[in-house]
């Protein structure tokens, strides 16, 4: 904006300075930015058209972009399409994409192109000279593949997105998906491959889990029951059946057990603990007592050795 408003100041000064007509001149450039013909130059291209027998002879101006020349008549559509030309693909203004000066080959069988129709997402992207197939990022998500053929979420937000093209699956109030950060797979209770399929495991049938004698099990969409016959109790960690009343006399005598057996460990800790202590004082009385007087042993070597003198 700024160099324009020079501009239009400089030219305004060349104007005054050479006392021409300002008004004349506006009116015969008309306005730079208006999308409309100019009368002017319209007059002067009729008044070179031949008469009779002369022929046409028109003189057009010349435009040159991207250090290419454009002659003829050079209307919007060509100044356009001359300009969007410069631009390198992928990276040309809205306007370059408009119906007017070019065709989206996207809108027909996709380009070509990767295409999740259910999250209605593509991989193809309309350029000025055609197309490209590029996998896409929505919402923050990066899709990542060939754009041709293959295109997955990736990252952390994946799931987020058409549950990340992996299976999910809704029976009786519960919900479950294959979708994980790092890419497909079933979840705990079901098999397949994660993407397209995860069929329930029967682990009744499989047996792999409630095996005891008295163990009755009930498979369940994506998990199992289990339970016990004549009122007894289930313990999943042990895959085991007890009786209720066992179970409590059971879990009392264990605590019993552990009561007892801290009593006779601090007992036999005390007891340890009494011993050490009274040889340590035993050997230390010895060891002052041979300070001040011989013990008998001493005595017994001292006696002998005067004997042995005499």
């Amino acid at each position: 904006m700024k160099e324009k408003k020079y501009t239009k100041e400089c030219a305004d000064g060349v104007i005054k300075s050479l006392g021409l007509d300002h008004k004349a001149i506006d009116k015969c450039i008309g306005d730079p930015d208006a999308d409309e013909e100019n009368h002017v130059l319209k007059a002067e291209q009729d008044a070179q058209i031949g008469k009779g027998s002369r022929g046409d002879v028109t003189i057009l101006p010349t435009l040159v972009i991207n250090n290419r020349q454009y002659r003829g008549k050079l209307d919007k559509g060509a100044v356009l399409k001359a300009l969007c030309a410069g631009f390198r693909e992928t990276t040309e203004p809205a306007v370059c994409l408009s119906d007017d000066i070019q065709t989206n080959e996207c809108l027909e069988n996709n380009g070509g192109c990767w295409q999740d129709k259910a999250a209605n997402i593509t991989a193809c992207k309309d350029t000025f000279r055609g197309r490209v197939c590029e996998c896409p990022v929505v919402k923050g998500v990066k899709f990542v593949g060939d754009g041709y053929t293959h295109c997955e979420a990736s990252g952390s937000g994946r799931c987020e997105i058409n549950n990340g093209g992996c299976w999910k699956d809704t029976k009786n109030g519960r919900t479950y998906s294959a979708c994980t950060d790092d890419g497909c797979r079933c979840p705990d209770g079901f098999k397949g491959d994660g993407k397209h399929k995860c069929e329930d495991v029967d682990e009744c049938k499989e047996r792999t889990v409630c095996q005891c004698e008295e163990c009755r099990c009930k498979n369940t969409w994506g998990s199992y029951e289990c339970g016990c016959s004549g009122g007894l109790l289930y313990m999943k960690e042990h895959d085991t059946c007890i009786s209720k009343n066992g179970a409590s006399e059971a879990g009392w005598g264990f605590l019993w057990v552990v009561v007892f057996g801290l009593v006779a460990a601090g007992i036999a800790g005390y007891a340890v603990y009494k011993y050490r202590i009274r040889r340590y004082m035993d050997s230390e009385i010895r060891a002052i007592m041979a300070q001040y007087m011989p013990l008998d042993s001493q005595g017994d070597v001292q006696s002998h050795a005067h004997h042995i003198e005499m």
